[in-house]
This record gives structure tokens, C-alpha cells and sequence, in this order.
């Protein structure tokens, strides 16, 4: 026996909820992902010669320098953390922004065709070599869309 039309739209209504639900997600949001907290208190010792550019929904970090560096934290705007093995003299590391993650457990918006909010753009990128050591800093250069914003508000 078929079944009525009108017995569909519960199972209906709770797919579509749970379609509109993922693609229109408002926080990134993992407690167990929670790192420590940005080393405010530390000094920027000095900035490298490293450029860091917003590629899409990732970080792309190009170390044109004979620096290396071993077992860093990345700091993404003074306050999200990833870790990193090595940075090596010369190495092009791409690192999804969904890898970085603050000491609530809240990630940066990496972008994205669904997104709710706008993405999180890379204004300051620093390394720490240890917990207790001061910071390094590198360079990060603004998209063309941030560089066409910055003029745009400088003529108005």
C-alpha cells in the first residue's frame, strides 16, 4: 500500500534541516582542539624575510630564506596556533586554515563556496621556537582584493 504524500514531509523537512545546517555553519567550534593561549606578554624579536600569502582557504608560507626551523608553533593573527614539524631553508608549506585552531577550541573562517562569514584574512604571522621564546615574525602580503579595499577606502 503506498504511502501517503503527508508522511514523507517530516523525514523531507529534517533532511533538508540537516543540508541548510551544514553548509550555513556559524562557528568553527572544537573543544578538544583548544591550544594554549597567544604569548602576549613575549616579545617580537625581529621579522624574517618569509612571505606568507592567503591562497584560497589555506596559508602559503614561502621561506626564500637559508633559515630552517624545527618544531614551531605558527601564530595566525595573535591568537590561532598550528604546529609545524619544519620550515625549511627554501620550503613552500601550504597549511589549510582549518588546521589552526585558538585556546577555545574556535578555528578561523578558511572561506568557501557555502561560508556564513567572510574568511579570515592573514594579517600577522609569527613563529615561536619554543613556549617561553620570543616571537619571529614574517611577512604577510595582502590579496588584490585587500589592496583594491585599502585604495578604495584611502580615495573616499
Amino acid at each position: 500500500m503506498p504511502r501517503a504524500p503527508h508522511a514523507r514531509t517530516p523525514a523531507i523537512a529534517a533532511l533538508a534541516a540537516a543540508a541548510l545546517s551544514v553548509g550555513c555553519e556559524t562557528m568553527r567550534y572544537e573543544p578538544t582542539k583548544a591550544t594554549r593561549a597567544y604569548p602576549a606578554n613575549l616579545p617580537q624579536e625581529r621579522v624574517a624575510e618569509v612571505q606568507v600569502f592567503n591562497d584560497g582557504d589555506a596559508m602559503l608560507i614561502v621561506n626564500a630564506t637559508v633559515e630552517s626551523w624545527s618544531n614551531v608553533d605558527i601564530w595566525l593573527n595573535q591568537r590561532y596556533l598550528k604546529h609545524v614539524d619544519a620550515l625549511a631553508a627554501g620550503q613552500t608549506l601550504r597549511i589549510p586554515l582549518g588546521e589552526f585552531w585558538d585556546v577555545r577550541g574556535e578555528g578561523p573562517f578558511p572561506g568557501g563556496l557555502l561560508r556564513y562569514y567572510p574568511p579570515t584574512p592573514i594579517r600577522l604571522v609569527q613563529i615561536q621556537t619554543a613556549p617561553d621564546a620570543p616571537l619571529i615574525g614574517f611577512l604577510s602580503i595582502p590579496t588584490e582584493r585587500e589592496l583594491d579595499a585599502a585604495q578604495l577606502k584611502k580615495d573616499s
